[in-house]
């Protein structure tokens, strides 16, 4: 036992600005990978370096990747950027001191999809509380049922519910779904939406150009510097989270903290190489185990979700800088502690060792006082015990580690969390040769998806045209008419007819011959 109490004073990292730690002492490493390390570690600080002063750190696009900047502007790479991000958190700060004086908005409606919903979701979620000004809601994909749901329960609070549309592009499907969703459910109860919608998008954007044309109430920038998954510290999460009256302040100063901790060039020091090397270390810089990520609090159940983008997009990558195919990433996967205890933590401590752990401690139990559940014990302690007996039952079993210490969830060990992993992010990039800042395989879902569609107008003017007077008819016959794959046809036609949109459809003994006739 001695022995690893030593290697956890050897391996602690700790920053009195942030309150954070960072406990790597449970991971089976050793020095002489530490010291393998340090030439590729150097590397990657000075490719962070260069990220920073504004390089094209995302060659795909032609863009700089920028989000440091958002909590630091003052090192953006010239006074006009620097200038924009201060102005345009100065209007959001103005909108929402605006919003909430007049008193006419308590709900705010958030349409977004990715990281356009991910970090306001997670953020509002670990934060908010009874007294928030104004309460979140999330449109977040194209589900109809789910869009029903969340816009069912404003039903009779249109009125009084502000809509704030998020959409770089404007072009992204699934927001442009969701936010029709929302105007017609507007208009239904006789409101103008352009009277109540914001949108946050980039300057001449599709969605900016609709936002302007239908007198929307404001327009605020996305910058083509800030990825989707890193730009909750930009208007995307600054605007809803500032409307929400939650402190983007301390969230802001919480990041920046952070960043000044994280950009220390000792790797052993500095939290989120070691981070980055621990997750090398652990999958063999291969991604070969899964990062499964245990926060124990309520408030950021929401953090594993958020990493899942941050991490699996980022690093989910099929060919490295040199063009190699390397199919590069890290399975993240997560809920919290301690309703893990009863859930999958009995296969991570006794099945198959194919991941390594990551514990969120939070030391601040709660804000008012704790009540005994038995003598000398609250809700508190136990919390604690499990998570402290769960490390090392795992670490008995042969099962790695690292733990992650805050000292409360507040705005500022927000902001730090999230800094904190994604710079780490962007440190295993580089260790592993990758480009963090591109995403080549959601472009191709969003192609594929749009081919799907343009099938569907065929299969639908095919029943108009040549197949009108054949009756009933196979998803073999109709695929023959058309030249198509019989299976995506068959898939086509079953959506179709579920929904009642021109088919029905007759089962026959087998997919096969199953037979859709028009209506």
């Amino acid at each position: 036992m001695s022995a690893l109490w030593d290697r956890y004073q050897k391996y602690i990292l700790r920053n009195e600005s942030t309150g954070i730690s960072l406990d790597v002492s449970r991971m089976r490493f050793d020095e002489e990978y530490l010291a393998r390390m340090e030439e590729p570690a150097r590397k990657a600080f000075a490719a962070m370096d260069l990220l920073e002063a504004g390089a094209e750190a995302n060659p795909d696009e032609k863009r700089m990747v920028g989000h440091y900047w958002l909590r630091a502007p003052k090192l953006a790479p010239t006074a006009e950027l620097r200038a924009e991000v201060e102005s345009t958190f100065e209007s959001i700060r103005e909108f929402a001191r605006e919003i909430h004086g007049k008193g006419r908005f308590t709900e705010v409606l958030v349409v977004g999809i990715g990281g356009s919903a991910l970090g306001p979701q997670f953020v509002s979620d670990a934060l908010g509380s009874a007294d928030d000004a104004m309460t979140l809601h999330f449109l977040d994909n194209t589900d109809p049922d789910g869009i029903d749901r969340v816009l069912d329960g404003l039903e009779n609070r249109l009125e009084h519910t502000l809509t704030v549309v998020i959409s770089k592009s404007g072009g992204t499907k699934e927001t442009r779904n969701g936010m029709l969703e929302a105007k017609v459910r507007y208009e239904r109860v006789g409101l103008d939406f352009g009277r109540h919608a914001v949108a946050v998008t980039g300057p001449g954007s599709e969605l900016d150009r609709y936002a302007t044309a239908h007198g929307w109430m404001r327009r605020f920038p996305m910058w083509d510097w800030v990825g989707g998954r890193t730009s909750v510290m930009s208007a995307v999460g600054v605007l809803p989270l500032q409307l929400q009256g939650l402190d983007m302040e301390g969230f802001l100063a919480g990041a920046a903290l952070m960043d000044e901790w994280t950009r220390g060039k000792d790797a052993r020091r500095n939290p989120a190489m070691m981070l980055a090397l621990m997750w090398h270390h652990a999958g063999g810089g291969r991604g070969a185990k899964d990062m499964v990520v245990l926060p124990y609090k309520d408030r950021l159940v929401l953090f594993s979700k958020y990493l899942q983008q941050l991490v699996m997009e980022s690093l989910g990558k099929e060919l490295d800088l040199d063009g190699n195919r390397v199919n590069q990433g890290i399975a993240v996967y997560g809920n919290k502690g301690s309703t893990d205890q009863h859930a999958y933590v009995q296969q991570l401590r006794d099945g198959v060792a194919n991941f390594f752990a990551t514990f969120i401690e939070v030391r601040l139990d709660r804000t008012r006082p704790s009540l005994d559940v038995e003598a000398g014990a609250t809700s508190g302690d136990y919390l604690q015990g499990f998570l402290r007996g769960t490390r090392t039952a795992l670490y008995e079993g042969g099962r790695d580690s690292i733990t992650v210490s805050l000292p409360s969830v507040d705005a500022p060990s927000v902001g730090a969390l999230i800094a904190l992993y994604e710079r780490a992010v962007g440190f295993y990039a580089s260790l592993v040769n990758i480009n963090a800042y591109h995403q080549p395989g959601v472009e191709a879902g969003k192609k594929a998806a749009t081919a799907v569609l343009e099938l569907q107008k065929r299969v639908l003017g095919a029943f108009g045209g040549d197949l009108g007077g054949r009756g009933a008819v196979t998803a073999g016959e109709v695929a023959g008419a058309l030249g198509e794959d019989p299976e995506a046809v068959y898939h086509v036609l079953c959506h179709v007819a579920s929904n009642g949109k021109a088919l029905r459809w007759h089962p026959g003994e087998g997919a096969g011959n199953d037979r859709f006739e028009r209506l």
